[in-house]
């Protein structure tokens, strides 16, 4: 006959006062020391299940790779309509839709808004990306994502977003910003890809602030060393949020655009990542005219380090919060690095140079660019109304030889004549 198993020792009255003790400790110190205790779903979770009183613990849930079901509750879910469809907009969209099938505080879909445009074949673009699911004009060969829809009607693939990106030239931001007044939700959070700035009488305005003032909304920015046509074949690239005082909504943003691929992270500073980006394109202007007129790579270095230098400081005499620490980013000398060794701004700048300036910055962007716009030219001209306004102009000489070369006053060869025009007056660096 099998001996009886053991019974399980008793414990004392005061061992088992000590454990319920030791029990309530640790009870209050989770309770206290946790976020979760501020939500009522806390004091839920520690109530037992209906079939047992203990249950087993909850696994962490792992985000689901099926699509969601839109069919949830709207207040649970974002809406998402990126603002612009050429070759960076495509991008961003393609981005943005591969993470909204999987993250369950999104809805699936994403509009994209298209300036619409009849193809040679007759055709309307928005009519083809959604038949094909591609933007055959601005990024041909990559397929959007599924849940990408194009909308030609500007208020019409607003109207449901939660979640604004706007990703246009600049140029034409200030227009579209009066086509919104009154056509967005009043919870509408923002985010801007756009690189440059508007000058107005009263100074320069960057698009996030003029985003921000025209439409009532919160802005945070995206930059970074970002070729539109490498991200969309999936090769390894980082960016920089900037935000102003929300963390919370800029880990949104870092979550919605984050992917294996692209790496995202955030920093306090939208001036200074805005002005990273909005400046790296005159630099990369004069990196161009160096290549056309095959001055060699020791030239470019050193055109890239007294751009650095003269971005830092005009960002810092323009808003004295601009952090030393943002021009390390992604959004800083990564960005300016690969803006002058493979941007379009480099590459049109190069064909300006070797035509000696004979063919204007217009008509080489038609025939090269396929319809995109360069920003480096533009934002060249008002970055000197800002300098020539505020008397800067001798303390930026490489920005100032910039617009110079692209309006004729100046050859393409005077890019090196800076060199010897060293500042009057000590730079704020």
């Amino acid at each position: 006959m099998p001996s009886p198993s053991p019974s399980p020792p008793s414990l004392s009255p005061l061992t088992l006062t000590a454990y319920i003790y030791i029990l309530l400790l640790y009870i209050y110190i989770y309770i206290y020391s946790t976020p979760p205790f501020y939500s009522g779903y806390f004091f839920l979770s520690l109530l037992p299940s209906s079939s047992s009183f203990m249950a087993p613990p909850a696994q962490e849930v792992q985000p689901s790779s099926t699509p969601i079901n839109d069919e949830q509750p709207p207040f649970s879910k974002s809406r998402v309509t990126v603002i612009g469809s050429g070759n960076w907009g495509s991008v961003a969209s393609k981005l943005i839709a591969s993470n909204t099938l999987t993250l369950p505080s999104f809805h699936d879909e994403v509009r994209m808004w298209v300036f619409e445009e009849t193809l040679p074949s007759g055709e309307k673009l928005t009519e083809v990306i959604n038949r094909t699911n591609e933007n055959v004009k601005y990024l041909p060969g990559i397929k959007l994502g599924r849940n990408v829809v194009a909308d030609p009607d500007l208020e019409n693939a607003v109207k449901d977003a939660n979640m604004l990106v706007f990703v246009t030239p600049h140029q034409f931001m200030e227009g579209i910003c009066r086509s919104l007044v009154g056509k967005v939700r009043e919870d509408v959070e923002a985010i801007s890809l756009i690189k440059g700035m508007e000058v107005k009488m009263e100074g320069p305005c960057m698009i996030s602030t003029l985003i921000s003032q025209q439409l009532g909304l919160n802005c945070c920015v995206l930059m970074g060393a970002n070729i539109a046509n490498e991200i969309a074949v999936e090769k390894f690239s980082e960016a920089t949020v900037g935000y102003k005082g929300n963390r919370e909504i800029a880990e949104k943003w870092v979550q919605l655009f984050n992917t294996p691929y692209f790496m995202v992270t955030a920093v306090q500073d939208v001036e200074g990542v805005e002005l990273c980006g909005t400046l790296k394109n005159v630099v990369a202007i004069a990196a161009g005219f160096v290549d056309g007129l095959e001055m060699g790579n020791n030239t470019k270095a050193a055109i890239m380090r007294i751009g650095l230098r003269e971005m830092k400081a005009f960002s810092k005499l323009l808003f004295s919060s601009v952090k030393d620490s943002t021009f390390f980013e992604s959004c800083g000398v990564a960005d300016l690095i690969t803006t002058c060794l493979g941007g379009r701004n480099r590459k049109v700048a190069e064909a300006f140079a070797k035509n000696g300036g004979k063919r204007s910055f217009d008509e080489l962007e038609a025939e090269m660019l396929r319809g995109q716009k360069l920003q480096g030219v533009s934002t060249a001209k008002e970055l000197y109304e800002v300098l020539s306004h505020r008397g800067w102009l001798e303390l930026f000489p490489l920005f100032a030889t910039v617009h110079e070369i692209c309006i004729g006053r100046l050859p393409p060869s005077a890019i090196v004549e800076h060199f010897g025009r060293k500042p009057k007056f000590t730079l704020p660096i």
